[in-house]
């Protein structure tokens, strides 16, 4: 692998991924911790259809730069774009919603309407989890002083599963997130309660998950690595003391990986949930329930869904990949009839339980893989649908979902929802054959970051 460098090098694009562009003649580089505008030297790794750069010194920084507001940005792998101002992350996030559509889609000249902004830039999350780690990362100010002890409460390092960035604040959650983090924190270190060792699998303490809802609810989960009763209680009492919890839980998790999800979760004191509001409904959002975590665009991003519906009424509707059933019971009082499916046999309860809980009568739910479940026999008895809502996770649309659309269902209307512009336009192109792109919303749901949500509406094809 040849190593060069190179010298006052302009960053001229955004990537998908989060990286900046800069080119030699025709050879792109993707570029860390730069923005658009930026004049570097580089340190180029060069491979066979393209390169990749590492800053070596910033010449000039870009006219669109900001200071970044977070006091862990350039530590913290995440929220990577903090130097570029908010409009221009919105400017490069729609354009990469039109390239994808352009490049994978084959649609020349998509109708992309303007993102819609998150109104919050900040504090926006509903929910984070940090890693306790006995292996904390060393930033400079750390080295300088040799550090402080061996401990993070934090989040994992990019590229190093072992070592954790320790966070004094986070700029992602509102209060009492930050509070309760380096409470907690302080308090294990004075007691001696050990930080998870992911390499040599050893330690008590290994996960902390903060949940909180526009309500004022506040859910907090500690995930232990063990059980001990008694030291249990005794740090499971002091979160319940030193703040107010709606809900306060713990789990144990004796495996290899951080995956919660088939841990029994034991609720300490309070509510088994918390509660969020939207327009008239109320959900009940459980230790180990989805929920977008921007509870502001995810209220945007459902209004999209229901304005691209169209309903009057009478339709018969299939929400596939409905989580905890939000956008079925979101549309389904100007619907006929709503069947969601979703393979987290968990997540179907919850959908249950959001849905008496609200009244609403007329949406069942499924659970199992809907590319099992969503069959001619599903639509015999569910009525075939009018409208087909997807929201699929990143990896998209398995191979035979568009096949049963195109050959089985026959929606009228599809309505897909993607947090990853690169598999929709995937998808959309296998459906072209029977459906029409007309339109699509994006929706920036993770400020400083490189995602974005956009929902794109498909027509069903008539011939005379």
């Amino acid at each position: 692998m040849k190593i060069t460098e190179l010298e006052n090098v302009e960053i001229v694009d955004w990537a998908a991924e989060g990286k900046a562009i800069a080119k030699e003649g025709s050879m792109v580089i993707f570029v860390k911790d730069a923005i658009p505008g930026d004049i570097v030297n580089l340190r180029v790794k060069r491979k066979k259809n393209y390169a990749e750069g590492a800053v070596t010194k910033l010449i000039k920084p870009s006219p669109d730069a900001i200071e970044p507001v977070c006091p862990h940005f350039g530590d913290c792998g995440g929220c990577v774009s903090q130097r570029m101002s908010y409009a221009e992350q919105l400017k490069y996030k729609e354009k990469q919603v039109v390239e994808q559509l352009r490049r994978i889609g084959g649609i020349n000249s998509p109708l992309v309407n303007p993102i819609i902004p998150s109104a919050n830039t900040v504090f926006y999350r509903n929910k984070l989890e940090f890693t306790f780690s006995c292996r904390k990362w060393l930033t400079a100010s750390d080295v300088d002083t040799d550090g402080a002890n061996g401990n993070a409460l934090g989040f994992h390092v990019s590229g190093r599963y072992d070592k954790a960035l320790d966070i004094e604040k986070c700029m992602l959650q509102r209060s009492p997130s930050n509070e309760i983090r380096n409470e907690v924190k302080k308090y294990a270190i004075n007691r001696g309660y050990e930080f998870y060792d992911v390499k040599n699998r050893t330690g008590f303490l290994r996960n902390l998950i903060v949940r909180t809802a526009s309500t004022g609810d506040v859910m907090v989960i500690v995930v232990f690595a063990y059980f001990d009763k008694i030291r249990i209680h005794d740090f499971m009492n002091m979160i319940k003391d030193r703040f107010s919890i709606t809900s306060l839980n713990y789990m144990i998790n004796e495996k290899l990986n951080d995956s919660i999800n088939d841990s029994d979760t034991v609720l300490f004191s309070g509510k088994p949930f918390i509660e969020e509001k939207m327009e008239d409904l109320t959900f009940r959002i459980g230790a180990k329930s989805f929920y977008q975590t921007n509870s502001e665009q995810a209220h945007n991003l459902y209004k999209i869904v229901r304005q691209y519906a169209g309903l009057q009424g009478n339709e018969t509707v299939y929400d596939l990949y409905t989580g905890t059933g939000t956008i079925a019971c979101f549309i389904a009082k100007n619907a006929g009839k709503v069947a969601g499916i979703e393979y987290v046999a968990d997540a179907v309860a919850d959908a249950e339980v959001n849905a008496s809980l609200n009244g609403i009568s007329n949406v069942s739910f499924y659970a199992g893989d809907i590319k099992n479940v969503l069959n001619q026999e599903f639509i015999q008895a569910n009525g075939s649908p009018d409208i087909v809502i997807l929201d699929p996770p990143r990896a998209g649309l398995h191979p035979s979902i568009p096949k049963i659309l195109l050959e089985s269902a026959a929606p009228e209307k599809i309505i897909y929802v993607s947090c990853n512009p690169a598999t929709q336009a995937r998808d959309i192109a296998i459906l072209s054959d029977k459906y029409q792109l007309i339109e699509s919303q994006p929706v920036d749901m993770f400020p400083h970051t490189f995602h974005v949500e956009n929902v794109a509406l498909l027509r069903k094809f008539h011939t005379f």
